[in-house]
């Protein structure tokens, strides 16, 4: 099946080149980087959240699919909710010192808490 679909080419006039690849603006997701090379930052947040505290995990660096296993891990771990989206995980509450063991005992070793 020939995927020649005229949405995909909108912006481009005429291209003379017969190898000319169509920029769909798609950009690739990075590897994930192995358990013992990611440095996470555990921190404490209280911006924009009603008064309410919550453990903000950043420095993720992977795929979606990862960071939204490791978050339903640590909040199935912490029996707590929150949600990973945007490089981030956030769990509700104060757990800084539990994630951090969490993360420790998944083989996270450059984990730390700001």
């Amino acid at each position: 099946m020939k995927t020649n679909d005229w949405k995909d080419r909108l912006g481009v006039m005429y291209s003379t080149n017969p190898d000319f690849k169509y920029d769909t603006g798609d950009t690739e997701e990075e590897q994930t980087l192995p358990k013992e090379k990611q440095a996470l930052r555990i921190s404490l947040d209280k911006r924009n959240r009603g008064g309410k505290m919550v453990t903000l995990i950043t420095g993720f660096r992977g795929t979606e699919e990862d960071l939204t296993a490791l978050g339903k891990l640590l909040k199935v771990k912490c029996g707590v909710g929150g949600s990973a989206k945007d490089g981030e995980i956030i769990i509700q509450g104060d757990l800084r010192t539990k994630v951090l063991e969490i993360l420790r005992k998944e083989g996270y070793s450059k984990s730390r808490t700001i």
